[in-house]
């Protein structure tokens, strides 16, 4: 069970609710402020105080006032006329994410919302009855209006739901749970659909996946690098100092731990070759940038996952409410933009290394395509166009949303960030990548069997064994693509850097 409302909530308990279905409470500490934030609203609309949102129109149309009586209906006509999200559902497991964040977010108490509305989505998070939220819709602000908007129909007992593993329409969903859905009040639609939380959730996500891969990169790096008969002075500690960027050490670090013991390596020692291709020697500088910039993308979605980011915000202390651009997603737009980049990059170079261990005149008396009968069989050939194939796309995918805006709602919103594209962006990237580096993994793994009696390094041999309880040896062709899929499993699965915590971090 996991307590929200109070402290920082971290990436890794997201992804424990998210993808796990851990439970959650709401920290009973928090009722006095939700009480108070709430008392505020009401005070201020029976003195008919005009308040954005409260008793106004929205966007363009906030001159025009609501009377008292029309404010419920006002709050209902909101939630379905921005429901127009389009494209296929979101995943549970960001559906879940947004909800989390959103229950997080409303539960610090400037939102003004009434505990009943959380302890409804606690409800529906914890019995797992999640709305169906179309992925396209947001520009990023105000907010995810559009499904977030998708999202408080599902809590108002409107539109479609998952529930028990099947769709069914939310009132009656409701009945099986044996809850009510919300009614809204004054303010409420407005605070369940002006957030960051489809980016914020999708970013976390993708944050959470890339810290995953990129250990996987520095490992595949090790293990290619082996397999090519490359060196291991790139990562001589000595030449890292001089350029101390935190995650050029820690890859090389990492690289060079992999690498420590192989036979393969002290087989070519006083070779002729003065040193490595890039893909190979640079290997450290480059995943080690894409250290840095995951780094710097989870300090934003740590900061983001705990802000209250609707609009007008309510602050009881001071009896006013004061409205703001908290819901502008620009700092997750940015963060993803360049959380995809560097994932984009970490594929771009893993490509490079799998194309030389096609190569037999750059692999090292490895044959060519890794068959031992090239020309009857063709080996990895085409896996490596694949890998093409996805690096060549994530070039189009990286182009950087934010730096694009339309404006809307008759100029009164006339910048937005695009963060949820970016993000939706980077989760594909990331998804493109990890099977990149899947493949290969898959590659130098086959390299490690063709040179054998020599042995890889002890914690390499761990990795190849794993691999080959799942994938066997290819010695004549076959369908390679289940393979690929149950390499890209593995790796998801987290379960071969599991092996060795030491084995790069970020």
């Amino acid at each position: 069970m996991i307590t929200i409302g109070k402290g920082s909530l971290r990436i890794k308990q997201l992804v424990q609710v998210a993808c796990a279905g851990e439970q959650v409470q709401l920290d009973i500490g928090c009722r006095a402020a939700l009480g108070s934030s709430r008392a505020l609203i009401e005070k201020k609309l029976a003195a008919k105080e005009m308040i954005y949102g409260v008793d106004t129109g929205f966007g363009e149309l906030t001159h025009v006032s609501i009377p008292l009586e029309q404010t419920r209906q006002l709050q209902q006509n909101l939630i379905r006329s921005h429901a127009v999200g389009v494209g296929n559902p979101l995943p549970s497991e960001v559906v879940r994410a947004m909800m989390l964040l959103r229950i997080q977010s409303l539960a610090q108490g400037y939102s003004g919302v009434r505990p009943q509305l959380i302890d409804t989505l606690i409800a529906m998070l914890n019995a797992d009855l999640l709305p169906i939220v179309p992925c396209q819709g947001s520009l990023g602000a105000s907010g995810d209006l559009v499904p977030l908007a998708h999202v408080a129909l599902g809590a108002c007992g409107e539109g479609w739901v998952s529930f028990q593993g099947e769709q069914k329409k939310a009132a009656i969903a409701f009945k099986k749970l044996g809850i009510d859905p919300l009614k809204l009040e004054a303010k409420e639609g407005l605070a369940l659909i002006n957030g960051t939380q489809l980016m914020t959730a999708l970013g976390a996500l993708a944050v959470h996946g890339a810290k995953r891969l990129i250990k996987h990169a520095d490992m595949a790096a090790a293990l290619s690098t082996d397999v090519l008969k490359g060196s291991m002075t790139h990562t001589d500690p000595r030449i890292h100092r001089l350029r101390p960027h935190p995650g050029q050490c820690r890859s090389a670090a990492s690289i060079r731990d992999w690498m420590m013991g192989s036979e393969i390596w002290a087989s070519h020692q006083g070779c002729k070759k003065v040193q490595d291709a890039y893909s190979l020697r640079c290997a450290p500088q480059v995943h080690g940038a894409a250290h840095d910039a995951i780094r710097y993308a989870a300090k934003i979605i740590k900061i983001e996952m705990n802000s209250v980011t609707d609009n007008p915000l309510v602050f009881a202390e001071d009896e006013e409410i004061l409205s703001g651009g908290n819901f502008h997603g620009e700092p997750l737009a940015f963060a993803m933009d360049l959380l995809g980049i560097a994932l984009a990059e970490l594929a771009n170079i893993s490509e490079r290394r799998t194309a030389r261990l096609m190569d037999h005149k750059l692999s090292e008396c490895l044959p060519p395509f890794l068959t031992q009968n090239s020309g009857l069989n063709s080996g990895f050939m085409v896996a490596q166009y694949t890998a093409a194939a996805l690096v060549s796309e994530n070039k189009v995918l990286a182009h950087p949303s934010s730096v694009d805006s339309i404006p809307t709602s008759a100029n009164q919103e006339d910048h937005v960030s695009m963060g949820a594209t970016a993000a939706r962006h980077a989760m594909d990237i990331l998804q493109n990548s990890r099977r990149v580096i899947a493949i290969e993994l898959l590659c130098a793994a086959q390299g490690v069997d063709l040179h054998r009696p020599l042995k890889t390094s002890p914690k390499l041999e761990a990795v190849h064994r794993a691999i080959r309880k799942k994938i066997p040896f290819l010695d004549v062709d076959r369908v390679l693509a289940d393979d690929v899929e149950q390499m890209n499993q593995l790796v998801a699965s987290g379960k071969l850097i599991e092996r060795d915590a030491n084995a790069g971090t970020s």
